[in-house]
């Protein structure tokens, strides 16, 4: 998509209004809205905003900061459209009055992630499935836990109450580019998940981003809430978004596959593999940033609980599925849709490197159900735990080298700060449960 290209389809499209996106660090979507007379100043990268009031950006005394759009994130906004007149988008990278990139920027970040990897000889590709549940309003229109339905895992309709609602979301989503894989009504009742094809990792990061933008617009336009909250309802299963991803070579081959392997895997892919093992609880903090996260991620809801991985073993945090050739790919289980999808990635991916550069290897794979093992059978074979809480999480993530080499420490020392806040907050807050059981017995 070229500069000339974008001004074509303005004029085709009368294309009047249009957002400049970024998401701030921990992966909200922000926008600047223009109308079609500063476009051209849009497209030089000139518009301007105050970074001092987004999170984890700029302090007061140094906030303008400058938008510099993608060309290639340019789309048209289907739910948009108003009396012939449309809106599109451009996701944006952040940089300073001078010209330089933004140490505050997550998608800069994962650029400085996939440039240490190509310089490595790898290309990286993802494929993110993020789950949801789609919740009704009260006569208020405020947001409840009330599920749409009650069906479960693969339901039809009429069990499946949002399969209209569903189905907006995938003709949306084709409208604007993506190809859509399958759709299904997920495990827990109101929970669903949408599956679209895997990209390069910054296209799948825009793209997750994306969806989640889509997944919402549309379920308000049904008079549903949608959210990707990790647990919104104790007893039942949790919205992950286990993540795929593979490396190439630079000359378009899959650096994880290797035929004479008994598993199919390249001595990379094992590097990989224990990497992200090593590294796992220490990224535990980016991919599971909430005090929610870790109510997802107990035993018993299919949520990976353990450092362990395998090639069939749904119960460990890495998974090998069975696809082979380009298909070869690494599950990464742990994440859940609240995490910003750029320092996800980008920690991530840097995990696995760090195994690549060290040849590191991994250990024996497990195939038994980790969820029925004791605490002795576990440490037997070494299997640690992810993180019990986003305290433990946010201290191994604070001690972990790769942490600080991925996000910098602009970044790594913002997100610590709010995620602190968040704990705090959290912690000194007297619950419900707190009432119900103590209230009356004391």
């Amino acid at each position: 998509m070229t500069r000339d290209d974008i001004l074509k389809i303005v004029e085709e499209q009368k294309i009047n209004f249009f957002r400049m996106q970024f998401v701030d660090i921990n992966g909200f979507q922000k926008n600047v809205a223009i109308p079609r007379s500063q476009l051209e100043k849009a497209l030089d990268g000139s518009i301007m905003f105050d970074g001092s009031s987004i999170d984890g950006f700029a302090r007061i005394n140094e906030s303008d900061m400058f938008l510099k759009p993608d060309f290639d994130t340019f789309v048209v906004l289907p739910w948009r459209n108003k009396d012939g007149i449309a809106a599109a988008r451009l996701i944006c990278d952040v940089h300073l009055p001078d010209g330089s990139p933004y140490a505050g920027c997550p998608r800069l970040a994962l650029k400085r992630s996939l440039t240490v990897a190509k310089d490595m000889g790898f290309t990286m590709n993802i494929g993110t499935e993020a789950e949801f549940f789609l919740f009704e309003r009260d006569e208020n229109g405020c947001s409840t836990t009330i599920t749409n339905d009650t069906a479960g895992y693969f339901a039809l309709d009429p069990e499946d109450l949002g399969s209209d609602c569903r189905r907006e979301i995938i003709e949306t989503l084709e409208e604007m580019g993506f190809e859509v894989e399958a759709s299904h009504h997920e495990v827990a009742e109101g929970q669903h998940e949408v599956n679209f094809k895997y990209a390069d990792a910054l296209t799948a990061c825009d793209n997750t981003v994306t969806f989640k933008w889509v997944v919402k617009a549309v379920a308000s336009k049904y008079g549903f809430h949608a959210t990707f909250m990790p647990k919104p309802i104790f007893g039942i299963n949790g919205s992950g978004m286990h993540t795929n991803q593979s490396l190439f070579n630079t000359d378009g081959t899959n650096a994880f596959e290797d035929t004479s392997d008994a598993q199919g895997l390249s001595e990379v892919a094992y590097q990989y593999i224990a990497g992200i093992i090593k590294n796992a609880r220490g990224f535990a903090a980016v991919t599971n940033p909430l005090v929610n996260s870790y109510k997802r991620l107990v035993p018993g809801y299919e949520a990976p609980v353990y450092v362990a991985w395998s090639a069939s073993n749904r119960s460990a945090l890495v998974r090998i599925p069975a696809s082979r050739g380009l298909g070869t790919r690494v599950e990464v289980r742990c994440p859940d849709p609240t995490c910003n999808p750029y320092l996800a990635i980008a920690m991530m991916l840097n995990s696995g490197l760090d195994g690549i550069k060290n040849k590191m290897t991994p250990p024996n794979s497990v195939d038994a159900d980790i969820f029925s093992m004791s605490q002795e059978d576990k440490d037997a074979v070494g299997i640690a735990s992810l993180p019990g809480t986003l305290l433990e999480a946010l201290d191994a993530l604070e001690a972990n080298p790769v942490a600080k080499e991925t996000l910098g420490d602009h970044i790594l020392t913002k997100y610590l700060e709010g995620k602190h806040k968040e704990w705090d907050s959290y912690r000194t807050a007297v619950t419900n449960w707190e009432i119900e059981n103590y209230l009356d017995l004391y």
